[in-house]
């Protein structure tokens, strides 16, 4: 087993993402054309992976996968990425898929197929991978697992997307209360704290978390510290698919954080490496599927 130590050690979702770009969405009977189809190596721990280790960080990865062309497909493009995937772990079960919509106008819907992802089970080895390294990074998982995996972080950032954060901050109070580093959207501020995105970030901050980063999409984002608040305008750039934009922004942060920049830095790097994700389709560094 590959236990060599690593900056930065991401646990979240492995997902093939079918994105389909479409003039608009289709009513209730309504066929649709599809514009372009884009397959690709995705989900939230890829896509932070693939990004922060393209930064030059040394990175390892925990995850699920199948037995199956799709498992193989991100075992082989992490190989190639030089990222630690000996916790890429393939299991009986399919490859989770995400099939994504976008319209010309960048609204998007996402339908989820978790697969693999939902039988994660934090075992032994995976422990063992994350006291190896420097810090975790996680991304939205099942809360089980993530709260388990918290415990054995020497510095942890945490990004938990929608759907862990509608879980409230009572019964995720055990992770965040050792975040140093808390990612979320303005939307997922008010989900995480049932108040209103600012108020709730001052909400999070008193709650003993470091560093609290709220983006608002081509808006820019805000870091609420003891010190203040701090706020970095995005880049303006022509927006095509926002998937991943979130893990590539946490990835240009962390990198800046790691290496000691100051905090207006880190935000506007964090931006600037945002800002590359968004003017593409797919959310990962690489990883478009050829058939």
């Amino acid at each position: 087993m590959n236990h060599t130590p690593t900056d930065l050690t991401c646990l979240g979702t492995c997902n093939i993402d079918f994105i389909s770009q479409v003039p608009h969405f289709a009513y209730s009977e309504e066929e649709v054309n599809v514009e372009k189809l884009h397959i690709s190596l995705g989900g939230s721990a890829f896509n932070f992976a693939s990004r922060i280790s393209s930064l030059n960080v040394k990175t390892g990865i925990l995850a699920r996968v199948g037995k199956d062309y799709f498992g193989e497909l991100f075992s082989g493009q992490l190989k190639a990425l030089n990222i630690n995937c000996s916790r890429l772990v393939a299991i009986e079960d399919t490859t989770g898929m995400a099939f994504i919509t976008i319209t010309t106008g960048a609204e998007k819907s996402i339908y989820s197929f978790t697969g693999a992802n939902a039988s994660f089970k934090l075992e032994k080895e995976d422990i063992e991978f994350i006291k190896n390294s420097k810090m975790l990074h996680l991304t939205g998982m099942y809360w089980e697992v993530a709260e388990e995996a918290s415990k054995h972080a020497e510095k942890l950032s945490f990004n938990p997307g929608p759907i862990m954060s509608s879980f409230g901050v009572e019964k995720l109070k055990n992770i965040l209360k050792r975040t140093e580093i808390l990612f979320l959207n303005q939307k997922e501020v008010s989900l995480l704290t049932g108040r209103e995105w600012e108020d709730g970030s001052f909400t999070l901050l008193d709650l003993g978390i470091p560093m609290v980063v709220v983006t608002n999409g081509a808006e820019g984002a805000k870091l609420f510290t003891e010190e203040g608040v701090i706020y970095s305008p995005a880049k303006k750039v022509k927006v095509v698919d926002t998937t991943g934009a979130g893990d590539n922004f946490a990835a240009g942060f962390i990198k800046s954080y790691i290496e000691g920049e100051r905090h207006k830095d880190c935000l506007k790097n964090a931006n600037q490496i945002a800002s590359f994700c968004v003017q593409k389709m797919g959310g990962s560094v690489t990883g478009k599927i050829d058939f």
